[in-house]
């Protein structure tokens, strides 16, 4: 793990590794943050679902602002890990694009709550990042997401190049559009009683083409 990735939690900085305790934790506070929210979540709602007392959570993170922000590190790893992999593959600017899309939405949905997280967006909490370090934290987590951004923009500018992607498209205007429609996605996508990892890979692939389609050279 990259150590822009470490997560800021006590004793952990730049372990490169995460804990079964601290994935547990995460994993509890992905899930209130998403059902509540970050000022309707309370560090006494993330034990009570880890069924653990307040001070095990305590034990790695200060505050409920420093674990949403590593919730929302974690999403962003996520993220980022499956996008890069899929940006790997060899094709046309618009093959790889798709391919990126897809495994966009395809994280999304098997990463929903931590994903969520991540869409809640840290804009809102700026004004909760009261210490230098959560400040700090802050602006990695927005460095994290320009850096995710830049991604799609590469390959949409690489797309261009070869013809395969519209060159008049306005490439900002259409990443932030793509990427707001696959992340809308933590709105309306819950998992349905037996749906099966191949039924959202056909969610995801739908999703992506659509996407697509208005932008083919």
């Amino acid at each position: 793990m990259h150590r822009e990735w470490a997560l800021k939690t006590r004793g952990h900085e730049d372990s490169g590794t995460l804990g079964e305790s601290v994935v547990e934790i995460l994993d509890c506070a992905a899930l209130c943050f998403t059902e509540t929210g970050f000022q309707g979540t309370s560090i006494d709602d993330v034990a009570r679902r880890l069924g653990a007392t307040k001070g095990r959570i305590y034990h790695y993170f200060r505050s409920k602002t420093d674990l949403f922000f590593d919730v929302h590190r974690e999403g962003m790893r996520r993220l980022m890990d499956a996008v890069t992999a899929a940006k790997q593959d060899d094709g046309t600017g618009r093959e790889k694009l798709q391919r990126m899309l897809e495994a966009h939405a395809l994280t999304m949905m098997q990463n929903i709550a931590y994903e969520a997280v991540v869409v809640q967006g840290v804009h809102m909490h700026r004004l909760t990042a009261t210490t230098p370090e959560q400040r700090i934290s802050l602006d990695e987590i927005m460095d994290i997401r320009h850096r995710f951004e830049q991604l799609f923009v590469d390959v949409f500018r690489e797309g261009q190049a070869d013809g395969s992607i519209r060159r008049d498209a306005d490439v900002s205007l259409a990443v932030k559009g793509m990427l707001g429609a696959v992340n809308w996605m933590t709105i309306w996508y819950r998992p349905r009683s037996g749906e099966s990892p191949e039924q959202q890979r056909a969610m995801a692939r739908s999703v992506a083409a659509l996407q697509i389609g208005g932008i083919a050279g």
